[in-house]
């Protein structure tokens, strides 16, 4: 099978700040506003913050947007069955040379396990992968088995908004800027009203170490059924996609 890459994923900086663990790297609106990216934390282990998402996940896992795969190997190196998938072949090869299981597809790409999945994951801002929010939350239903469970990670500032962005290094004029893809912004309150039109359940809100995230359950034939019980993980740590309001004017 052939996945369709976007613009962003063959971008020279991107891959070379997941190569370097480190940035600076930003995504640029067509406006010049920069978002930074955080690509020293996604390089790094998972976090407190990290592992408090983890700790709800259920059943086998499916990280959207795995970048560098902190989260699928700390997943498992706890027992649990996880795979990442992301469109950057450089995210997907640094998730294996951890020890994850990692995939180059896209979330809209046929996937393993379909409609099986306990708990999909879109940390670190990728609620916005693809720029419509809402195909991606009906794209997720079709993914998690019935009442399965969405962790998002939330913007920090009460935002919805829908963009073109391109992946830049402004440090370093020669290496290319990958092509402009469209990419969403979306703070709690945004997240909570879309998925409630679509039919999910709030189960969480929760902020910790500066960010925020949402849990969500998809329908279920039985509106009254007990929730699955929550699994423990985790002890002890993405290119990326945005998740702070922080930014700065391109010059």
């Amino acid at each position: 099978m052939t996945t369709t890459v976007p613009a962003w994923a063959a971008a020279d900086p991107y891959a070379a700040a997941l190569r370097a663990g480190r940035g600076p790297l930003f995504l640029r609106r067509s406006d010049g506003w920069l978002l930074p990216l955080e690509v020293e934390r996604w390089c790094a282990r998972a976090d407190a913050a990290d592992r408090k998402a983890l700790d709800r996940c259920e059943g086998a896992v499916l990280d959207i947007g795995c970048g560098p795969g902190r989260l699928v190997v700390e997943l498992a190196a706890h027992g649990r069955t996880v795979l990442g998938i992301d469109v950057s072949q450089a995210a997907v090869d640094h998730t294996v040379r951890l020890g994850g299981a990692a995939l180059r597809r896209s979330v809209f790409d046929p996937l393993p396990a379909e409609g099986r999945w306990g708990t999909l994951l879109l940390m670190d801002g990728n609620i916005g992968i693809g720029g419509e929010p809402r195909a991606l939350l009906q794209r997720a239903a079709r993914l998690l088995r019935p009442a399965g469970l969405l962790i998002a990670e939330t913007d920090p500032a009460d935002v919805d908004e829908r963009v073109q962005v391109q992946v830049v290094d402004v440090t370093d004029a020669r290496r290319a800027t990958g092509g402009a893809f469209p990419w969403a912004r979306l703070g709690t309150p945004a997240l909570l009203r879309l998925a409630g039109e679509a039919g999910w359940s709030t189960v969480a809100q929760w902020d910790a170490g500066g960010r925020r995230f949402v849990a969500l359950r998809s329908r279920t034939a039985s509106s009254s059924a007990e929730p699955p019980k929550r699994t423990a993980v985790i002890s002890s740590q993405r290119a990326r996609k945005p998740s702070g309001d922080s930014a700065v004017t391109d010059r």
